[in-house]
């Protein structure tokens, strides 16, 4: 979870993993096994290809589309995060979300000029303001119908209050201020096997810990507690079968 000198790190403490597949100790040697004269970024999220020793993707966009049907038919679990008759839909708010969500976080953190910092901060939370309507009128971003949309929004909204607001000074309102985005975050954490894949001391760690230009001392905040097992109300709007 926590970016070193010599990159991101698998050191097996404090609950993180190691890498029982190949035995590299940094991500950095995943990308040379594949390619020996790789001198690029190293980043993650890593699909990678065991059998061709090989990186299929390091792109969160194609590796979540590669694992909602790629193995399909052969022992996957059914269920499709994007089907067909959506697909427009999907894409649509996919490219709203990532732009002004996913990435405007990132666009606030690490602005080196007021402007840019002001333009991102107004992009982030007018975009927020506009799912919290959304989700006013519908239980997930595209109707009824859990999607890849909705995952791909998570993964911000989990971290935001914990980190986005401080750390990248989003501070205008907390998700814990949104009543339609705080019940469908909990909603969508509370979902069979979702809360094992967070751990928010891991979270909080990696960006206080991780950016030193942001964060020169490395000091990591002690909180906010934050319960995303409490009750939520989203069962008052439909859902697809």
């Amino acid at each position: 979870w926590l970016m070193v000198e010599n990159g991101w790190e698998f050191n097996g403490e404090d609950g993180s993993d190691r890498d029982g597949l190949n035995g590299a100790s940094f991500m950095w040697e995943i990308y040379t096994r594949a390619n020996p004269s790789y001198s690029g970024r190293v980043t993650v999220p890593v699909l990678w290809d065991r059998k061709r020793q090989t990186i299929v993707s390091n792109e969160s966009s194609e590796i979540i589309r590669m694992l909602n049907s790629a193995f399909d038919g052969i022992g996957a679990k059914p269920g499709d995060f994007y089907p067909e008759a959506l697909r427009a839909e999907i894409d649509a708010v996919n490219a709203s979300v990532y732009d002004h969500v996913n990435n405007g976080v990132y666009k606030c953190g690490f602005a080196t000029t007021q402007s840019a910092y002001d333009r991102a901060f107004g992009e982030l939370f007018a975009e927020l303001d506009q799912l919290e309507q959304r989700l006013g009128q519908s239980r997930y971003l595209v109707g009824g119908t859990l999607t890849e949309a909705d995952w791909r929004l998570f993964t911000t909204l989990v971290r935001f209050d914990a980190v986005y607001v401080g750390h990248f000074k989003c501070n205008l309102r907390r998700i814990a201020d949104y009543p339609n985005l705080s019940n469908y975050l909990r909603e969508l954490y509370q979902m069979p096997g979702i809360a094992a894949t967070v751990n928010m001391r891991h979270i909080r760690n990696h960006y206080y810990a991780s950016h030193d230009t942001i964060n020169p001392h490395r000091i990591v905040p002690g909180g906010p507690l934050l319960d995303l097992d409490a009750p939520h109300n989203r069962d008052r709007l439909p859902a697809d079968a």
